[in-house]
């Protein structure tokens, strides 16, 4: 069985333990390297996972997952020192390549992750690329391991995480500003603030529900859209402001942007 071990121990490490404790793994196979005292006994409390400070003990690992901000992963690197042939390195570092990965830690199979926040309640949506080091049971042990806290999709290439960075990765904030958008009319409309926060979060609820069920958007659209009715007349004046320019617009803003940031 493989075993893992965590560098980093901050939210979204620890709600990664907790859902692959959830789905089956034994917290015994587990490591979490982290130099904060108070974080580490937060985790082994939590969890009954290992805890160290010791960064090199991590190349003991089969997988290793590099939970740390991008700027700390040279330190790192210099810091485990050590040949990791045959191990798996599971990046979920934003904007750091397999090739600046591979010039770290060496010729050793990396997994290159782009999940989202709502990974931390175990509804991640998370784009994963490997390099062609990493093989068939890694590439599964890695999917395992991101389906612990949501979905997993593979891409072929490496640039497609720069795409899911414009979906899902930044999407979260795309629905958050939608949200607020909505409240701020419906109170204007008269609703009282609390209540247009309510009906405008679990209406998002509900759709994001429905549309999770199966349906195409567009088959739900249509069953709620009666000809010339109230949401028509919503949807065609949505539509004839530049609703779907808007958002096409943005995503490829996000997606140039992180292709600029993967260069810098």
């Amino acid at each position: 069985m493989d075993t893992i071990a965590f560098i980093g121990g901050g939210n979204m490490a620890s709600a990664i333990i907790g859902g692959m404790i959830a789905s089956g793994w034994a917290p015994s196979r587990i490591t979490v390297v982290d130099p904060n005292a108070e974080q580490r006994d937060r985790l082994a409390s939590e969890h009954g996972v290992h805890t160290t400070d010791d960064v090199a003990s991590a190349a003991a690992a089969d997988i290793i997952v590099l939970a740390v901000k991008p700027q700390v992963i040279a330190a790192v690197a210099k810091q485990i020192n050590a040949d990791l042939s045959g191990k798996l390195i599971l990046s979920l570092a934003a904007g750091v390549t397999i090739a600046m990965l591979e010039s770290l830690f060496g010729p050793v199979a990396i997994a290159r992750t782009m999940p989202n926040t709502p990974a931390l309640l175990g509804l991640g949506a998370t784009g994963l690329y490997l390099n062609e080091r990493a093989s068939e049971a890694q590439h599964l042990a890695a999917k395992g391991i991101i389906e612990a806290f949501g979905i997993c999709v593979t891409v072929e290439r490496e640039d497609l995480l720069d795409a899911v960075t414009a979906v899902s990765g930044s999407g979260p904030a795309y629905y958050f500003l939608i949200i607020e958008e909505m409240i701020r009319a419906g109170t204007a409309l008269g609703l009282s603030p609390e209540d247009a926060k309510a009906l405008t979060l679990q209406t998002a609820l509900g759709a994001a529900t429905m549309a999770a069920k199966g349906d195409a958007p567009e088959v739900l659209r249509a069953r709620v859209t009666s000809p010339y009715g109230t949401t028509h007349a919503a949807v065609v004046a949505m539509q004839e402001n530049g609703f779907g320019d808007v958002i096409a617009k943005a995503m490829t803003t996000c997606r140039d942007r992180a292709v600029e940031l993967g260069k810098a």
